[in-house]
C-alpha cells in the first residue's frame, strides 16, 4: 500500500468535494460577520492582528469564518509545513491576515498547495520518521500521525466554516433567509 498517498489523498478529496467548493462565493461581509457578541476575529494591520490566546477561555468563543480560515492557514497548514517542509515562517502574531475575502481563499489555496506538496513529498521512511520537538504532543509520534491530525483539523474546522456559512445564509447575517431583515 502506498501510505504517502493514502494519506494525501484523504484530505485531497475532502478539499476538492467538499470544502474548496463549499467557499465559492464567500463575501467579504459573510467573512468578517461575528455570528455572536464577543466572537473572535482578525484585524488586519492591528498590532493585534488576531483574537488568540493559549490556553483559550471556558467556554471558547465563537469565531468568525475570517479567523476560521486564518487558523487554518497559519496554525493548521503554515505553522506545519514551515517547520517540516521548508515553508515559510508561519505564526498568529505576525501573519498578514487578508482583508478580503478573496485574500483569505488565496491564502489558504497557497497553503494547502504547500502542505499537500509536503505530504507528497514524505517516503514510508519519513512517515514513520518522529515529527520531532516542534510539534509538541506530537514530537515523539510519527510524522504519519501528524499527517492525520493535520486532515481531522482541516475537516473540522471546514465544517465549522459551512455551518456559519448556512447560519449567514439562512438569516444570520444579513445573508437572508428566514430571520433576516
Amino acid at each position: 500500500m502506498d501510505w504517502t498517498h493514502e494519506l494525501h489523498d484523504q484530505l485531497d478529496w475532502h478539499w476538492t468535494n467538499q470544502l474548496r467548493p463549499r467557499l465559492d462565493g464567500l463575501t467579504d461581509e459573510e467573512y468578517l460577520w461575528e455570528p455572536a457578541p464577543g466572537a473572535w476575529t482578525i484585524h488586519p494591520g492591528a498590532d493585534d492582528p488576531i483574537d488568540w490566546v493559549h490556553p483559550p477561555p471556558e467556554p471558547e468563543p465563537v469565531t468568525t469564518i475570517a479567523w476560521r480560515l486564518a487558523h487554518l492557514v497559519v496554525g493548521v497548514f503554515g505553522a506545519r509545513t514551515h517547520n517540516h517542509f521548508g515553508g515559510p515562517p508561519s505564526d498568529y502574531r505576525t501573519h498578514r491576515y487578508a482583508a478580503t475575502a478573496a485574500g483569505a481563499l488565496e491564502q489558504l489555496d497557497e497553503a494547502y498547495a504547500r502542505w499537500a506538496k509536503g505530504v507528497l513529498s514524505l517516503d514510508a521512511e519519513a512517515l514513520a520518521r518522529p515529527c520531532g520537538p516542534a510539534e509538541g504532543p506530537y514530537g515523539d509520534r510519527p510524522m504519519a500521525t501528524l499527517v492525520l491530525h493535520i486532515n481531522r483539523e482541516v475537516i473540522h474546522h471546514g465544517a465549522e466554516v459551512a455551518l456559519l456559512r448556512d447560519l449567514w445564509a439562512h438569516g444570520g447575517g444579513s445573508g437572508g433567509g428566514a430571520g433576516s431583515s
